[in-house]
């Protein structure tokens, strides 16, 4: 993969459709109920991103200076 999600808890509302669309299960959903990336199942599709309706995902190259600001 080239690209990986980076998750904004703050944006969150709990809805659960990056859960329902990631192909690879590597969004779970925490006790708390908010997500936690998997970032070893993760293939890096961007689908989080695309369907998150609060913008909560934003995908960054791996290695970038964006991969290391929120974790």
């Amino acid at each position: 993969r080239s690209m990986k999600p980076l998750y904004d808890k703050e944006r969150c509302i709990k809805c659960g459709v990056c859960y329902m669309f990631c192909p690879d299960a590597a969004i779970e959903v925490g006790a708390d109920g908010y997500i936690e990336v998997n970032e070893f199942y993760c293939k890096g599709c961007g689908i989080c991103s695309k369907e998150c309706v609060t913008g909560a995902f934003k995908m960054v190259p791996l290695g970038s200076d964006d991969e290391n600001k929120k974790k």
